[in-house]
């Protein structure tokens, strides 16, 4: 078990240059402001009195954080006070107009209530629902006048469209706040894990309310001159839900254990222990949003520890200043740090842990948990449990992981057997191996599918068997040459026949080829290359089946209502004579592809010609399925054309295989084994 071996305990994550511009700058000068001065009898934020306290190098051009901070300090005093002395009501009153603008109102006047009692925890964790929400309504104003709307913060407060709308003082003044690692970064320092509870000024949060509501009524002004509506993006949807039944359900007993081991943790900073304890009770209430948003910067906020720890980096803890980058996910999960060193985290880790964190958190078509969150592009209102789920039981496997080996018996418990043995089997999900694997498996499905669409009418047999004397696919003996060539590489329990084309264990051998674990940490770029091209040839031919299924049961229906024309009566005999012959084609390519999946590492051995030519390859079955797709469309339906490209398709393959460049034929497989 891996052991910490700090001599002291830490009491900040935070710089002492980070650590003086939040917790110490905004409280050096001495200043009483009425809020009047600040906000008007009708409730209208000045904003000239705010931004007069940003302060600018001789230039006038560069901001000055830190004497800005400093100065705009007895001002955040003066709102918080303000904020705290109104009553409900009254801040709901005079506020929540001016937060509709960002499109989740609701939940700023939760934050509201929240100042009325500030609990350190929940000041935390309303202030990282603030910077997310603030973040996506601003890309929505941006959107008002840019196009692409920038993935960072900074530079979207740095953008001139916001200049435009708000002004430059007014984006100065949030830079300041949020926008730079050179000033408070509230929002950085509190998503990446480096700010406990207690070292966050609720005055600063109350002065982002304030902001917020602010910028509320100068959108109104911008767009009752400009004639213009703004629109807000609808938010992301998780998808793949039923992917995520991956771990047990935590439920209340297993709370209490995770509760406990929170106290015992090695991963746990001590004054972190208020986020871990607020996302437990968070989960308990349901509120799942929460959860997520407060595990997170503790899950990196705990391997940040374990990676200073075996990379004996112990500075690497500490917010960095801003000519260095933080030691984030990012960095966290690569193969290597520091440019060439190798990262030992992921050993101590192992690859089950390694490869949950990547799909959760960077495969693109992963949850991509953080960034979505971070960035405001979740319904916070409705979050998946099942997402809530995962991220919190795989915390509690880190947190048994990495504990004393006093707490014996909570890691025996009968409970957290299964999420522990859930949590050392995991396997991506999300990584592209994984969904080309996925999308065999679907494509598969479909093609079989085909034998049971509507049967051609009995008595029109003899017009099709009458329809072309060639009713023989003239192409059989080539894939009975390719079966020939593919059977070695092959499950001994599975025979290719050029007799049963028509009825190959297609399904049970993809099923079982698919079986086969294909490691996915830190592929290399021409792994990851192949892969890309793997599953367009597979997308095609889903897109094949999907349309002579839908193709099929429409003009079945026409037929019985007869209400096709001749020609289109001959095409469709024609299209149920030839997908005959087409069916096991696309099994032959999709065993073809799965083949060469297992095998992909094999592409690291070629030769950058050798390469080149594989790549080559693989891009002529791309064409021909590309093509395929285009002539069997209901607007194209040439399939006399379509055997006829296909019968091309099949030497190139066939010669391609006899030649022994596949990636499968470089690998000595033992049936078996497969």
């Amino acid at each position: 078990m891996f052991r910490m071996f700090f001599i002291e305990p830490v009491v900040t994550c935070l710089s002492p240059n980070v650590h003086y511009m939040v917790c110490e700058a905004g409280f050096e000068i001495k200043e009483n402001h009425v809020i009047n001065s600040i906000l008007s009898d009708r409730g209208e934020i000045r904003w000239r009195v705010i931004t007069e306290h940003i302060r600018y190098r001789d230039s006038g051009q560069t901001l000055e954080y830190i004497n800005s901070v400093r100065s705009l300090g007895p001002i955040c005093e003066c709102v918080h006070l303000h904020l705290q002395s109104l009553t409900i009501e009254q801040l709901e009153d005079r506020f929540m107009l001016w937060f509709q603008w960002t499109n989740c109102s609701e939940i700023f006047l939760e934050m509201l209530q929240t100042i009325k009692d500030p609990d350190a925890t929940a000041v935390a964790l309303n202030l990282m629902k603030l910077t997310s929400c603030l973040e996506r309504a601003l890309g929505d104003v941006f959107l008002l006048i840019g196009k692409e709307c920038p993935f960072l913060l900074r530079d979207l407060l740095a953008s001139q469209e916001l200049a435009t709308v708000f002004g430059q003082s007014v984006m100065d003044v949030l830079r300041v706040f949020i926008g730079s690692p050179d000033g408070l970064n509230l929002r950085n320092i509190l998503w990446h894990g480096f700010a406990s509870p207690q070292e966050i000024p609720v005055k600063y949060f109350s002065m982002l309310l304030f902001l917020t509501a602010g910028l509320g009524q100068l959108l109104r002004n911008y767009l009752l001159i400009s004639l213009t509506t703004l629109v807000h993006r609808p938010y992301i949807i998780f998808t793949s839900l039923e992917d995520l039944h991956i771990f047990p359900d935590v439920n209340q007993e297993l709370l209490s254990l995770a509760e406990e081991l929170v106290m015992k943790s090695s991963i746990v900073l001590r004054n972190m222990v208020p986020f871990w304890v607020t996302a437990l009770a968070s989960f308990r209430q349901s509120r799942f949003a929460d959860c997520v948003i407060l595990l997170l910067p503790q899950l990196e906020s705990g391997l940040r520890l374990l990676f200073t720890t075996v990379n004996k980096c112990p500075s690497r803890l500490m917010t960095a200043e801003s000519s260095s980058l933080y030691t984030t996910f990012d960095e966290m999960l690569a193969k290597q740090f520091n440019s060439e060193e190798t990262n030992q985290l992921p050993l101590l880790l192992g690859e089950p842990a390694m490869e949950f964190l990547w799909d959760f958190l960077n495969h693109q078509e992963g949850p991509r948990v953080r960034d979505h969150l971070s960035h405001g592009e979740n319904s916070l209102n409705d979050f998946p449990r099942e997402i809530a789920n995962c991220v919190l039981a795989f915390s509690i496997t880190l947190l048994c992981r990495f504990s004393e080996d006093e707490i014996g018996p909570i890691k025996s418990h009968t409970l957290l057997e299964p999420l522990m043995n859930c949590g050392s089997h995991y396997c991506s999900k999300f990584h592209p191996a994984t969904q080309l694997k996925k999308q065999i498996l679907e494509c598969i499905r479909s093609i079989n599918t085909w034998t049971d669409l509507p049967a051609v009418p009995e008595e029109q047999i003899q017009e099709i068997a009458g329809l072309r004397k060639d009713v023989d696919f003239p192409c059989t003996s080539v894939i009975a040459d390719i079966f020939t060539q593919l059977q070695p590489y092959l499950p001994q329990n599975i025979r290719l026949f050029v007799d049963s084309v028509n009825s190959l264990p297609t399904e049970k051998l993809l099923t079982e080829l698919c079986g086969k674990h294909i490691p996915v940490l830190f592929c290399p770029r021409m792994v990851l290359e192949i892969i890309v091209v793997l599953r367009q040839i597979s997308t095609q031919c889903h897109q094949v089946s999907c349309q002579v299924i839908s193709t099929c049961e429409a003009r079945y229906k026409q037929w019985v209502n007869k209400s096709l024309r001749s020609r289109q009566r001959n095409n469709y005999l024609c299209m149920r004579r030839n997908i005959r012959f087409l069916s096991p084609v696309l099994q032959v390519i999709l065993i073809l592809i799965t083949l060469e999946l297992i095998s992909i590492y094999t592409v690291c051995e070629k030769n950058v010609s050798d390469y080149q030519q594989y790549l080559k390859f693989l891009k002529l079955i791309l064409q021909y399925t590309e093509n395929l797709v285009t002539y069997t469309s209901p607007e194209k339906n040439k399939w006399n054309e379509t055997m006829t490209l296909t019968g091309k398709a099949l030497l190139k393959i066939r010669t391609f295989l006899g030649k022994q460049l596949a990636l499968v034929q470089l690998v000595e497989y033992q049936p078996e084994e497969i």
